[in-house]
């Protein structure tokens, strides 16, 4: 079973976690190691088109996750962050939620984080910085042993 994500078809293999209404998938480009992202199952373009109860299964499985990639990833902070609609760098038309796991130093300038967010999966062609299909399902792997 795939699943959609805006315009795109997911493979089961890069999804680690899927709940009643929510699942979560590793990036295919992520601005940081361990960087995933927290998707209802049903396509809604923006975060108030969400149903109550997909608010929050949406949010105690970003919860969840959350706890699992810091500890996977080693890291000592998070980011969290949601781009709703197209002036605030949203370039995938379905709700979802970035975590990024950070670590002391991660970037000269700490809030740069952000303009790396909206940056990310806009690069020169269609190739640049994406990860492998192996890649991915290989950290989607070790990232569903959290969820046993």
């Amino acid at each position: 079973m795939s699943f959609r994500f805006g315009q795109h078809l997911i493979k089961p293999s890069v999804v680690f976690l899927k709940t009643e209404l929510s699942f979560a998938l590793v990036n295919r480009k992520p601005v940081v190691p361990g960087h995933v992202l927290v998707c209802p199952l049903r396509p809604a373009k923006r975060f108030c088109d969400l149903l109550p109860e997909e608010v929050s299964d949406l949010f105690q499985t970003t919860q969840r996750v959350a706890g699992a990639v810091e500890a996977h990833f080693h890291g000592t902070s998070l980011t969290i962050s949601v781009q709703d609609g197209p002036e605030a760098g949203q370039t995938v038309e379905h709700v979802h939620v970035h975590i990024l796991p950070r670590k002391k130093g991660d970037f000269t300038r700490n809030d740069r984080i952000y303009e790396e967010l909206q940056e990310h999966d806009k690069g020169n062609g269609p190739l640049k910085g994406l990860r492998s299909e192996e890649e991915m399902a290989t950290e989607a792997t070790a990232l569903r042993q959290y969820f046993q």
